[in-house]
């Protein structure tokens, strides 16, 4: 008789906290964060752009941290945290001063890149990886913008370290 294969369960459940709300739900074990952010969860300022890990649409934080949501199993973010575009304004809808640096800045075209990079350069920030504007491409360079937004990018996130370190 041959040996059968082992069984795993078709779905799992997860608890995750997306943008401060605990969030349960059952998620199959090969469904990416992507995918449970958009269809799921109807978060789609996480874009699905390649959904090979090359582009950087689809940035997020997770526990704090950036990652690519297309390359993240849903499963892996059960017990943590996961912050998105939305998340990331404040309680009354005021913009938060990354995201107003890019308005400030013209750092944005098309939009379709911008809830990526905006996430990537929390993140650069964050990290102190803005001290200076090769610092600042080399740290978002896996997010990529089809406009050529890239100088308006770099001065927004420069700007908004700059003043975070100025106190």
């Amino acid at each position: 008789m041959p040996e059968s294969s082992p069984r795993y369960p078709a779905s799992l459940p997860v608890g995750i906290v997306v943008n401060g709300a605990a969030v349960r739900l059952e998620v199959d074990a090969r469904e990416s964060l992507l995918d449970v952010l958009r269809e799921r969860l109807a978060l789609t300022g996480t874009k699905k752009g390649c959904d090979h890990g090359q582009c950087g649409a689809c940035t997020v934080h997770l526990d704090g941290r950036r990652v690519l949501s297309c390359l993240t199993l849903a499963v892996q973010a059960d017990g943590r945290s996961v912050t998105t575009i939305e998340g990331v304004a404040g309680p009354g809808g005021e913009l938060h001063p990354l995201q107003q640096a890019f308005v400030d800045h013209d750092a944005l075209q098309c939009g379709f890149c911008t809830p990526g990079q905006v996430m990537a350069g929390l993140a650069c920030i964050d990290e102190g990886h803005a001290g200076d504007d090769d610092q600042v491409r080399e740290y978002l360079s896996g997010n990529l913008c089809r406009c050529g937004a890239y100088p308006g990018i770099v001065a927004a996130v420069r700007a908004v370290a700059d003043r975070r370190e100025a106190g």
